[in-house]
């Protein structure tokens, strides 16, 4: 796996911390980091999975822009 370096901006309060707490758990920050971005990315892979059907976003907006008009459905006139 590829790994690339970059720079998180914290605050001085939130850094010190995450020091701390990974210093009482033994962990290095990185890992802390790394585990909370596979968390991040879990909880929005149905998101993910949503927007890679083609045309999806843009059926999406097209649907807005319809109950903008007043030309929305209900959920009852809408296709299985």
């Amino acid at each position: 796996m590829k790994r690339v370096t970059t720079t998180v901006r914290l605050s001085e309060e939130k850094a010190r911390l995450l020091r701390a707490i990974a210093g009482y758990e033994g962990k290095r920050i990185n890992d802390i980091i790394n585990e909370l971005i596979d968390e991040y990315i879990n909880r929005h892979r149905e998101t993910l999975e949503l927007i890679s059907i083609p045309n999806f976003l843009e059926e999406c907006r097209e649907g807005l822009e319809e109950i903008k008009r007043g030309r929305g459905k209900e959920l009852s006139e809408l296709d299985d």
